[in-house]
């Protein structure tokens, strides 16, 4: 295949490592094997010296975005959201609801569903409404319910097989047999939300389960007597955690524990955004709630719970690297090889191989967005000379 683009110049984060002088060719949406340093058309190099290039994002949780929600159900909402996560270097998301109505839900997965089937999304996430009401954080408290394996259903035939994930707190009623009925049709089952203890969250994981949803976050703290669902979550090599790394969920040190214990590759970076990322400070919606956000922290106007993130995967980029002093390898790991790898879409994306999706990011020298591919087509165009 001829290339249409050769990038050179730039640190390339590959799977085996960092190349100091990598070329990435494209031809179409595909990555290519580079050509000969003397068969490039002067029109198809660009030179990307003093940058870097490392894989596009994927984010398997996020919410909404530029002022527009995955949970309003409408196309034109959840391509805005797209969009705006797009030009931050996320070029493989999952759509993720809120607590609302069965049947809105349901409606919600059916018009989200069609932008999966064509290529725009990942797969739908349902968090919620199957949480525990003491952990509830920016969901309608009067819309939770338990976890009957029935409304699990209603909810997986309505998205039409798109349905990746759904979070859920394994100690309420019905909450082990619907973490089966998610496995054994290929969903992921996530642990967020809960109440749940050591012992039950264990149970859990047999049961299926294979994600920690925004781990620390909206469940038990750990405690020396009683080590709650996160020492499960973090000790069981089957279990992906999410972390979201905006400074304002997590501790630099809490991240550093998460790291050191799970280990880089079961560490998926995630937005947890709502509709104010990208967009700026004011009053939004978060479902059926009103949110404050000022100075870049989303909270519920009534009581003040945390609700969500204004946070894009460039900034927790930047920051997992600047701040909290991660390798760079490691980060690309948390942010685009191990979510695809759970996501099972590695065969096309999460990495920087021959034969993949031409997804990619090109940062500068202080990590900032300089560029943005997805399928072969600039996203964000680099500007050098």
């Amino acid at each position: 295949m001829v290339a249409d683009k050769v990038l050179t110049g730039a640190r390339v984060v590959l799977p085996d490592g960092i190349d100091g002088n990598a070329r990435i060719a494209v031809s179409g949406t595909v990555i290519v094997p580079p050509p000969a340093e003397d068969a490039v058309p002067a029109a198809a190099g660009l030179d990307l010296t003093g940058h870097w290039i490392v894989p596009g994002f994927v984010d398997v949780h996020v919410h909404g975005g530029g002022g527009a929600s995955f949970s309003a159900g409408t196309a034109e909402e959840a391509l805005a959201v797209a969009d705006t996560h797009r030009r931050h270097g996320t070029t493989t998301m999952v759509a993720s609801t809120v607590t609302g109505d069965l049947d809105d839900l349901a409606r919600q997965a059916a018009a989200l569903s069609e932008l999966v089937e064509q290529g725009d999304l990942a797969g739908v996430h349902f968090e919620g409404p199957f949480i525990s009401p003491g952990r509830c954080g920016a969901h309608e408290p009067s819309l939770l319910r338990d976890p009957d394996p029935a409304d699990v259903r209603k909810l997986l035939d309505a998205a039409r097989g798109t349905a990746c994930m759904m979070t859920l707190a394994p100690e309420l009623p019905g909450g082990l047999d619907s973490v089966r009925l998610l496995a054994e049709h290929g969903v992921i089952a996530a642990v967020g939300h809960t109440d749940s203890g050591y012992d039950a969250t264990h149970r859990a994981i047999e049961a299926g389960a294979t994600v920690a949803t925004h781990l620390f976050n909206a469940m038990p703290a750990l405690h020396h007597r009683e080590p709650g669902p996160i020492a499960a979550l973090l000790e069981d090599e089957r279990v992906t955690v999410e972390l979201v790394n905006d400074g304002i969920h997590l501790h630099p040190a809490v991240l550093e524990l998460a790291f050191a214990r799970a280990g880089a590759d079961r560490v998926a970076f995630i937005t947890d955004a709502m509709s104010a990322a990208g967009k700026g400070d004011g009053r939004y919606r978060l479902g059926g709630l009103d949110v404050e956000v000022a100075d870049g922290v989303a909270r519920l106007a009534d009581g003040g719970s945390i609700a969500g993130s204004t946070l894009t995967l460039d900034t927790a980029f930047r920051r997992a690297v600047t701040v909290d002093g991660l390798p760079v390898e490691d980060v690309v790991r948390a942010l685009s090889a191990n979510p695809a790898r759970l996501l099972g879409v590695a065969d096309r994306v999460g990495s920087l191989e021959p034969g993949k999706d031409a997804d990619l990011v090109v940062l500068d020298a202080d990590f900032r967005i300089a560029g943005v591919m997805r399928k072969g087509a600039w996203v964000v165009a680099p500007k050098t000379g």
